[in-house]
């Protein structure tokens, strides 16, 4: 069963997904944090306006919108039903992998739909991605392997990189095997 969150534990080692939207409530502010952030409860969620997203103390809230712009204030909203625990230890996170823009992202296993990915705790999460990362923007790491399409090879490494806890040096491995087959 999943914890229930309202407007006195939310912050309190989540996870959450805030929709950006252009304006709050007509009330008072219910809150401001020691950072400046100003929060608007309501009986359905939260509205938060703030110049800082991702990581905020111990949560991981990601503001989802067009504009990747910090240092600015932007508004986000989330339902209590948007938020989920959080922490460093437990495996609550897998990668998801957008290919046309060739960029990855953690989610929690809570969203999975289909429960057919590979949890992680949120520190090894990052890892991946930064490799993820790396696969996408520079082809050296494939400099001494024998591949014909660079495309086919970089999908088959983050494909393993997201559902296995292979090492680059196992994938690389993997990869020259299977040449050999």
């Amino acid at each position: 069963m999943t914890k229930k969150y309202n407007k006195y534990n939310f912050f309190k080692h989540t996870f959450c997904d805030w929709r950006s939207v252009d304006g709050v409530p007509e009330q008072k502010i219910d809150y401001i944090s020691k950072s400046g952030s100003s929060y608007y409860f309501t009986s359905d969620g939260v509205y938060r306006i703030a110049n800082h997203w991702g990581r905020a103390a111990n949560c991981r809230w990601r503001l989802l919108s067009s504009q990747k712009v910090s240092q600015i204030n932007q508004i986000g909203y989330a339902n209590w039903t948007d938020f989920y625990p959080n922490n460093d230890t437990d495996l609550l996170y897998f990668i998801e992998v957008d290919w046309g823009n060739r960029t990855a992202k953690y989610q929690h296993k809570f969203i999975d739909t289909n429960g057919n990915h590979l949890y992680r705790s949120a520190i090894s999460t990052v890892k991946r991605i930064q490799l993820i990362s790396t696969v996408f923007e520079d082809d050296s790491w494939a400099k001494y392997l024998d591949y014909e399409d660079l495309g086919e090879i970089t999908c088959f490494v983050v494909e393993r990189l997201i559902h296995s806890n292979d090492s680059m040096i196992q994938i690389k491995r993997a990869w020259t095997d299977g040449q050999k087959k």
